[in-house]
């Protein structure tokens, strides 16, 4: 599970910036939040906000970017542990908008747990070389972290834990110094990081290819369960079916006494979304993995999207400790009969034009309290209280068409 993620001079982020899903100290949704005795409550979901440009997509990217990093030499070895990856390499680009950022190194940092340790991957990348890597860990109720490793350029030191491997240090400057680790030891410590990193899945519905890359499973149970999923949701299929020859997957609806099949390409583009995107979110939830998507809302009527977020802030559904981070535009979601505060985060450029990363929690009004729960999120974020409005209230009042 993630617990906080913090990255620096990435595309548009110059900054140090950190996500967090650590949950805050507040009431509201408390049931909801995935809880471990002795260490701080995490949050299931957090949603993304902002206007075009601010910052959203790039967020996710920055976590895809650490991800793909780690886990694309482990793939293309076809060392992998993970039977399902979803993912897309991103590169490391640099803050583009002063003298000094494009000659630093692109910084990234994660806590995450795994069973009964937290651990803490450190990486930096300049012109798509390691310039820095270090990995250590704490078992949940232990006060000390373990190091692990440490690597400065080529120089690396081994931890207690490594020395006793004896393992080999030579390794290439553009590869992680975890991956090949994982590529070439089997230390079952490390088998635990590699497969927390291959457990995220990365998905961009900013891209219209990703609505047809479906995930089509011969497990009956997993079946039964997307399609009470979508006959929830209102999509009244019986069943489905993927036609190896003609590569097309097929829907069936009974109407009457008679069962019709209808062309996937012939489904509404939200039926089309849902039949994409619901194997990747049951497959989290089953498993308890991470879940990136950039535009979840994209084609989605708003209760739809309401349903998909309660599946993972429903401890009954979410067992396993699945979370779901996603970037929005929908505003009839912007409730607070749906997020807590601190689920909640704005994007926005500033005046340097370097993205600012915020959670509505975060933010204080003008007698220094913050925001109430009972308030109206979407119609104050439309009024600009939340800093990151994307304008709309400007140009319905005429001054954007002067």
């Amino acid at each position: 599970m993630l617990c906080q993620f913090s990255f620096q001079n990435f595309k548009s982020y110059k900054k140090e910036t950190t996500f967090d899903f650590q949950a805050s100290s507040i009431p509201e949704f408390a049931e909801s939040l995935i809880a471990k005795e002795l260490c701080s409550s995490l949050l299931p979901v957090s949603a993304v906000y902002g206007p075009n440009g601010g910052g959203k997509t790039n967020l996710l990217q920055a976590l895809a970017c650490l991800i793909s990093t780690v886990v694309k030499p482990i793939h293309d070895l076809e060392k992998n542990r993970q039977p399902f990856i979803m993912q897309q390499k991103v590169a490391a680009q640099p803050f583009l908008f002063d003298a000094e950022s494009p000659e630093e190194p692109t910084e990234f940092q994660i806590f995450f747990r795994k069973e009964e340790y937290e651990y803490r991957y450190y990486l930096a990348v300049k012109k798509e070389k390691i310039s820095a890597e270090t990995l250590d860990r704490k078992k949940i109720r232990g006060r000390k972290p373990a190091h692990i490793f440490y690597r400065e350029a080529e120089e690396i030191t081994l931890g207690t834990i490594l020395k006793k491997e004896n393992v080999n240090t030579n390794v290439n400057v553009k590869m992680p110094f975890l991956s090949f680790l994982a590529i070439n030891y089997n230390i079952p410590f490390l088998a635990k990081v590699q497969e927390w990193f291959e457990s995220c899945i990365i998905c961009s519905y900013a891209n219209p290819m990703a609505e047809v890359q479906i995930m089509v499973s011969d497990d009956k149970g997993f079946k039964g369960q997307i399609l009470q999923l979508l006959n929830d949701m209102g999509i009244d299929v019986s069943d489905y079916r993927l036609d190896e020859k003609e590569k097309q997957l097929y829907l069936k609806r009974r109407i009457g006494e008679g069962e019709y099949e209808l062309p996937f390409i012939h489904e509404s583009d939200g039926t089309r979304k849902l039949i994409a995107v619901l194997p990747v979110l049951l497959t989290a939830l089953r498993e308890g993995r991470l879940v990136l998507i950039d535009e979840l809302d994209a084609k989605l009527h708003p209760k739809l999207l309401r349903y998909v977020i309660s599946l993972f802030k429903n401890p009954d559904i979410n067992q396993n400790g699945a979370q779901l981070l996603f970037t929005s535009h929908d505003m009839a979601t912007m409730k607070n009969t749906v997020f807590r505060r601190d689920e909640i985060w704005f994007a926005a450029l500033d005046e340097q034009h370097s993205s600012q990363l915020y959670s509505l929690y975060d933010i204080r009004r003008e007698d220094n309290e913050r925001v109430n729960s009972t308030a109206a999120f979407d119609k104050q974020y439309l009024e600009g209280r939340y800093g990151a409005d994307p304008y709309l209230q400007n140009m319905l009042s005429g001054g954007g068409w002067r």
